[in-house]
Order: structure tokens, then sequence, then C-alpha cells
């Protein structure tokens, strides 16, 4: 997924353009029980192919890998879920660092084609000497059919946001087989 991203670090700053491509894939290992109180428990790992401008601050500017540990449980058109997972940053400065990444989101289900939510994460300093980054987002996912999706989130940081995310909005185009 290639997503237009839209970046405002700063009271200066503001980039729009496409961002950085994701590859994954996700593997349930652990199935829901629908009746019950056990969680779906799976992996999701993927790359992060930098096909942004970094100068323009639209991407890393070098691959990362994520390995994550999601958990989830649905009851009736709610759902949640979350988790965290590591962060291999193969960046090419020598203050980039590896990271950790933990988020939860509580979603509805309004219609056949249309969820909405809001998530809460924290993100570890990215760099030496960097800043830890909390905040929250909301967002939605439209099914246009069965294997196309169109996601949106807008958000804003709660910890050291000038520096992080200070208004950050997501817009994407998702394909799924």
């Amino acid at each position: 997924m290639a997503p237009l991203a839209f970046e405002m670090p700063s009271e200066s700053a503001s980039q729009l353009g496409v961002g950085d491509t994701e590859l994954g894939f996700k593997y349930r290992f652990i199935q829901e029980d629908e009746k019950g109180w056990r969680p779906m428990v799976g992996v999701f790992p993927f790359l992060e192919l930098p096909s942004g401008d970094h100068s323009e601050g639209l991407g890393a500017g070098h691959w990362r890998e994520y390995l994550p540990l999601w958990v989830q449980k649905s009851f009736g058109d709610w759902t949640t879920y979350g988790g965290g997972g590591y962060w291999i940053n193969h960046g090419g400065g020598t203050d980039d660092k590896d990271y950790w990444y933990f988020g939860w989101l509580l979603q509805r289900k309004i219609t056949d084609k249309l969820v909405i939510g809001a998530e809460l994460f924290h993100r570890t300093a990215t760099t030496i000497g960097g800043k830890d980054s909390t905040g929250f987002n909301v967002g939605a996912i439209f099914d246009l059919d069965e294997h196309n999706h169109l996601l949106m989130s807008a958000g804003s940081g709660l910890q050291n946001s000038s520096d992080t995310n200070r208004f950050p909005w997501y817009i994407a185009y998702q394909i799924t087989r």
C-alpha cells in the first residue's frame, strides 16, 4: 500500500505526497472464540519500502521491518484490537535506531461498507536523542468492494507533539486478497 501522506511535524513545515509502501501479511495462530472471551492472536510482519520523498519528510528514506503481535476481540458490531512490536530501522544515518510501537483501537461497524474507529498509540524514539511519541487518531475504512478499501485517519499528538506528530492524517487505498 502506498499511502498519500501528510505530515506537519512543526509549526513551520508541512508536506503532502506519496509516502512509503508497505508489504506484509497476517498470520493468525489463535482463532477467536465468538461465543466466549478468547481473542484472536496473530502476527502481522511487514516491510516498509522507501517510496516516499524523504527530503520532503514523506518517508523514512530507507527500508524498515515491523514485527508485531496483535490481539483482537469482537462483540457484535464492535471490535477492539491492538498490540505492539519492534521496528528494525535500517537507517543510513548515524542517529537512526530500532524502536518499539504499541497501539490499541476500538471500532464499530456502521454499515456493511463503513467502519469507524479511534486508536491510541505510543512509539519510542526512532533516533538517538529523539523523543518518544504518544497520540491518537480517529478514522474510517470504506469497503469499495470485497478486495478494495479506502482508509482514512486524522489525529493529534499527546506527547512531544510539536516535534513528532502535531497533526498527522492518512489516506490510503488498500487491496486485499
